[in-house]
């Protein structure tokens, strides 16, 4: 039996022999129906092939139920980890992520701002480009909605959810200084304030181990092609003849991948044994981590704790902002665990 058609949510509700304005609360929240109302809407549904256009109800609100996420890229699976969380955060508390990428241009960043303006979100989740992002444009959406950043601090005063870069570098040079011979920071470019934090985590933790900290700078052009930096950077290392040390520490772990696969190539043994010519450790527990071979030595930033706390503090700022209340700025910082693999 085919099932029945309608054209909007004005006929839905008549069909249903309720009020428009109790269909919508039924289809924001079944629980502010009553049960015998609720069961008359549920019955008629069973019965036809309507669905609601959210969308269009949401843009005719005052402050819609779609929340934005916006991240650097999506080709990065530390990003597709996180924004998966926040998702899956905000789909549990009742709201509706709109995700966007700026794909690590200022250009799309700003572009995908006034998309989200557009969309009347009501508030949003942003990892900024960090030195690359335009301040105008993350003025123009701080000044519409409130705005949680993870990952990179925005160079505006918002809140922050991010990792302890000072505990997790300072952890992961006691361990590899502890297990073997101090570390050399292998240095990625200067996008976010995440890079300049790590190697002066790495400098302070070595001086007070007692060693001398050696930074090799990345000698390419700014880029978040963070893989094929690590390669050719070791590609420039072995080409002078040796490596300086037996133990690279890479700033994030998609840099240590590139330089895993330039020291295999050069015919090099990675590892922690003591038949094994480099240990590469990286930072960040990047998904792909544990299926480097060997499998990458590294601290675990806490993904799960980063999404729930963004989320948590986003619907702290909109209930706040209901309440014509002051927001406070906070920032959480986060610690990361040392996780020991095969590489170091």
């Amino acid at each position: 039996m085919a099932k029945k058609s309608y054209r909007s949510m004005d006929d839905f509700a008549s069909a249903c022999g309720v009020s428009r304005p109790t269909l919508s609360k039924y289809f924001d929240d079944p629980t502010q129906v009553k049960e015998v109302t609720r069961k008359r809407i549920e019955a008629a549904l069973k019965k036809s092939n309507f669905e609601p256009n959210l969308f269009a109800r949401h843009l005719n609100r005052k402050r819609t139920k779609n929340i934005g996420i916006l991240v650097p890229t999506m080709s990065d699976p530390f990003y597709v980890q996180v924004v998966s969380l926040i998702e899956l955060e905000l789909r549990a508390k009742g709201f509706w992520p709109v995700q966007l990428s700026s794909h690590t241009r200022p250009e799309l960043e700003e572009e995908a701002v006034r998309t989200l303006l557009s969309l009347k979100v009501a508030g949003a989740v942003v990892a900024p480009l960090g030195a690359g992002s335009r301040r105008s444009a993350l003025e123009r959406l701080t000044d519409a909605i409130p705005v949680v950043c993870f990952d990179s601090p925005a160079s505006i005063d918002l809140p922050f959810v991010g990792n302890d870069n000072a505990q997790s570098v300072a952890a992961i040079v006691q361990y590899l200084c502890r297990s073997g011979e101090p570390p050399i920071f292998l240095e990625v470019p200067h996008l976010t304030e995440n890079a300049g934090e790590r190697q002066a985590s790495y400098r302070a933790t070595m001086i007070r181990e007692g060693h001398s900290p050696l930074v090799i700078d990345c000698e390419a052009p700014p880029s978040w092609e963070f893989e094929r930096l690590g390669y050719e950077q070791m590609q420039r290392i072995l080409a002078k003849g040796s490596l300086p040390g037996k133990t690279l520490l890479c700033a994030n772990d998609r840099f240590a991948f590139g330089a895993m696969a330039a020291a295999f190539a050069s015919g090099l043994k990675i590892g922690r044994s003591d038949s094994c010519d480099v240990r590469i450790a990286g930072h960040d527990d990047h998904p792909l981590s544990r299926y480097t071979c060997p499998s990458l030595t590294t601290m675990a930033q806490d993904a799960p704790e980063i999404a729930a706390k963004a989320v948590e503090l986003l619907l702290k700022r909109l209930d706040d902002e209901d309440d014509d209340r002051a927001v406070e700025t906070k920032r959480v910082i986060l610690e990361a665990t040392l996780v020991m693999r095969e590489s170091a």
